[in-house]
């Protein structure tokens, strides 16, 4: 499998795929206006199950320090704009993600 992730911050969602296949699509949340989401191309640099915290079930830290995907304990937060910059997902979401990609994953973020 050659997983990537791509995430599109006007939809708010992050698309999951095997090499051009669509496997998946999940519902996000995003950096808000004064902490926006970085744009470019990174890689899944960590993965910590249970970081405690706001983070959720799971982190999954980007190659763009201190930002990452991670898993929320506000899952009403999904779907706007609140973080400051990292990836929100429903906790469930975030696991199942983690449990299919590997660490050096790519993932694009477009505006």
């Amino acid at each position: 499998m050659a997983y990537r992730l791509t995430v599109d911050l006007s939809e708010r969602k992050l698309y999951l795929y095997d090499k051009d296949k669509l496997v998946k699509t999940y519902p996000v949340g995003i950096g808000r206006v004064a902490a926006k989401t970085p744009h470019g191309e990174f890689m899944i640099v960590n993965k910590v199950p249970n970081p405690g915290g706001p983070y959720g079930a799971y982190w999954l830290g980007l190659s763009k320090k201190h930002y990452g995907i991670h898993g929320t304990n506000r899952p009403s937060s999904i779907g706007k704009r609140v973080s400051r910059g990292c990836i929100r997902m429903h906790n469930h979401d975030v696991v199942e993600l983690a449990k299919k990609v590997p660490l050096g994953t790519q993932v694009t973020i477009r505006p």
